[in-house]
């Protein structure tokens, strides 16, 4: 019987995220902190935007783009928050999810041996949708020295004749690394001087903490018409069962993705298109107080860790850590695996992030502060028992 399966399918690896969970959702009075998930309940208000729409049977397929309505709110939620200005009718696609609009832009964008430009630890999904685009991952490693940012030397020295897009996956998970507005100018020279193009994972841009709000590489000069915006509603109106992102750019890559959206998909889900509508008008505290929240719970987390010992980067951005593990001479999935065994605490390796996670755990602080109190409890006294036992 000839082999029913695709060779590059099969040469993809699984998502390194996974694993521990299922066999956390078995074990008995297990915490998890490796889940990329708000823990905080859809706002009432959008929610009652959504059944509202079934009570009127809007149930019907919107446009392939998305609903006017929201592709309208979407503009305007753009430029006042991070001046960027998007004509709704031809610059801007609602997807099922950023997942969806990360695919389809490199598949429009990509042919066969085009270089793609991928910084890690980084979101699992960038480099399996290059290859699934034709495209060449090329990993640029980011060093904890740095914060984890993208420098402009690390740019220049991954670029070819064959680099074509450039991913810039910040803020950044699994680390929590922002890029500055100077960091992202320096790039944006880089960029237009090799003739690339960005795609710019904006996801967390609303959980980022300091005085420095986000800013995104799209607004600097010249570089609109080069970048992919990709956006969303899970992290930050604690959407994630909605499933609906956008991705927003030049018209002429656009069309050529609301194609692939057109055959692969056809429209977004139309309840959670009008609930978004909804979370544009009238959210804007919700993803304040949520904002707030991921803060208290950051800094509690880094508190710990100072007090264990264990070396952490202050993350700006997003609601994760990554501390560092090294000191023990385990590997990150040999830290992880006995951390679940002995103290029942879930977290994810580094290298699910990439092979330059190594010596690195990621640590989520999307949950309550009591879980996370009983979760770094559990982690403190794994640290203690593996220092004693060096002595």
């Amino acid at each position: 019987m000839r082999n029913p399966l695709s060779e590059t399918i099969v040469g993809i690896e699984p998502s390194g995220i996974r694993k521990f969970f299922d066999v956390v959702s078995e074990m008995k009075d297990a915490i998890s902190l490796g889940v990329g998930e708000p823990d905080f309940d859809t706002p009432w208000h959008i929610r009652d935007e959504g059944i509202y729409s079934l009570e009127k049977g809007r149930t019907f397929y919107t446009s392939n783009a998305g609903l006017k309505e929201l592709k309208v709110e979407i503009s305007r939620y753009l430029y006042r928050k991070y001046d960027l200005e998007y004509d709704y009718n031809h610059e801007i696609i609602v997807t099922v999810g950023g997942s969806e609009a990360i695919d389809i832009a490199m598949r429009a964008m990509l042919d066969p041996g085009d270089e793609v430009l991928i910084p890690q630890p980084s979101y699992v999904s960038y480099l399996p949708c290059a290859v699934l685009a034709n495209g060449k991952p090329v990993i640029i490693e980011l060093k904890a020295e740095n914060e984890f940012r993208l420098t402009r030397e690390e740019l220049e020295a991954a670029i070819t004749p064959k680099t074509k897009l450039l991913v810039l996956p910040f803020p950044n998970n699994p680390t929590g690394a922002v890029m500055r507005r100077e960091d992202l100018e320096a790039i944006a020279e880089v960029v237009e001087q090799h003739d690339l193009f960005v795609l710019s994972d904006e996801i967390y841009s609303e959980l980022t903490y300091g005085e420095e709000s986000h800013v995104s590489i799209a607004s600097l000069p010249g570089m609109k018409e080069r970048t992919i915006t990709i956006n969303g509603f899970s992290k930050s109106h604690a959407m994630t069962g909605w499933r609906l992102g956008y991705a927003c750019g030049p018209r002429l890559i656009l069309d050529q993705m609301l194609k692939i959206h057109q055959f692969a998909i056809m429209c977004a889900p139309t309840t959670s298109q009008y609930a978004a509508v909804d979370a544009l008008k009238n959210g804007d505290e919700d993803v304040a107080m949520m904002r707030e929240q991921y803060d208290g719970r950051r800094r509690y987390v880094l508190h710990r860790f100072e007090e264990m010992g264990l070396p952490c980067f202050e993350p700006h951005g997003a609601f994760y850590t990554f501390p560092c593990i090294r000191e023990f001479g385990m590997t990150s999935d040999e830290f992880a695996n006995a951390l679940l065994k002995d103290q029942k605490v879930a977290v994810v390796p580094g290298t699910a992030f990439g092979a330059c996670g190594e010596g690195f755990l990621r640590i989520s602080y999307a949950y309550s502060l009591d879980s996370l109190k009983t979760a770094l409890d559990r982690i403190e006294n794994f640290v203690i028992k593996l220092r004693e036992q060096e002595k």
